[in-house]
């Protein structure tokens, strides 16, 4: 009767513990940087436990779908560009994407792929930009069709809704970033520096800074290193509270509360901060008001 007992108790125990775990997830990482680490502890904060690590580099010759077979997982997390494209192979299972620029430019409707990109609003960044220079009403930028449209669409429309003149050129090929910037001149008020792999290289980089600098334009950015290079105002993404909000869409799919129209999102918390050395050689006051709410590099 003991014996009975203590089995009984036992597959009980086990079978609280089977269902306490929860649905499995691993996560493909594409590198290890510290964003990325970010963006997982950011998930696992959210989902309530840690997830397996995989990283694309291990692979190697591995098959990536023998490999999520063996795992088991009942869910995918894409952390990085690289590793959402190698995961667009996995059918099965659902997938969850973060920490990834222009996702829609290379999805094409997979339906059991969701995310959270690294693009803010393109209304919540102007905001950011106007609260910072409320004159800004010319705003001049580069991209490239082929990776930034859908982006630059939802700048035209939010710009049009909030007043803002915006002047966006299409540029091909990173040789032809310097001529184009100069046709910004007199134009516009503050130059846009999109995270476009076309627009910022490392030769295009002192081109725009130097159009900055000789014609009093400041540069809006994307993340705070090119303050340190001469850029004024930096508007940049939170990756851990990314991870959190990839972390409450699994919930949602767990749940069965995820819907095509929730199924894509953008980051929605916006880290800002401004070189204030860069904005006095710019001859731009900023109001102390202001100030006091962001980062601020000297």
């Amino acid at each position: 009767m003991a014996k009975t007992f203590f089995i009984i108790v036992l597959f009980a125990t086990l079978f609280v513990c089977s269902a306490q775990a929860g649905p499995t997830v691993l996560a493909l990482q594409s590198v290890d940087v510290a964003p990325y680490e970010q963006a997982i502890q950011g998930f696992e904060h959210i989902y309530g436990a840690e997830v397996k690590r995989l990283f694309i580099s291990d692979l190697k010759e591995k098959d990536l779908l023998k490999t999520v077979r063996e795992s088991r997982p009942d869910l995918v997390l894409a952390v990085g560009r690289d590793a959402l494209l190698s995961a667009r192979r996995i059918t099965t299972i659902p997938v969850v994407y973060c920490m990834v620029l222009h996702p829609r430019s290379f999805l094409s409707g997979e339906k059991n792929i969701s995310g959270v990109s690294m693009n803010l609003p393109p209304e919540q960044q102007l905001s950011e930009l106007l609260k910072v220079l409320p004159a800004a009403r010319n705003v001049g930028l580069l991209y490239n069709p082929d990776h930034s449209s859908v982006f630059v669409q939802g700048v035209r429309s939010a710009a049009g809704r909030m007043n803002v003149n915006l002047m966006a050129t299409a540029v091909r090929r990173s040789g032809d970033v310097p001529s184009l910037l100069n046709t910004m001149k007199g134009k516009a008020g503050v130059f846009w520096m999109l995270p476009d792999i076309t627009v910022v290289t490392p030769e295009t980089i002192e081109s725009i800074l130097l159009f900055s600098l000789e014609n009093n334009i400041p540069i809006l950015t994307f993340s705070e290193k090119y303050l340190e290079l001469g850029a004024m105002l930096a508007i940049g993404i939170d990756p851990f509270d990314v991870g959190a909000q990839a972390g409450e869409m699994a919930q949602k799919i767990f749940s069965g509360g995820i819907t095509k129209e929730n199924r894509h999102v953008d980051a929605r918390k916006a880290l800002l901060s401004v070189n204030l050395g860069i904005a006095r050689k710019l001859g731009i006051a900023i109001d102390q008001k202001v100030i006091r709410g962001i980062k601020v590099v000297r």
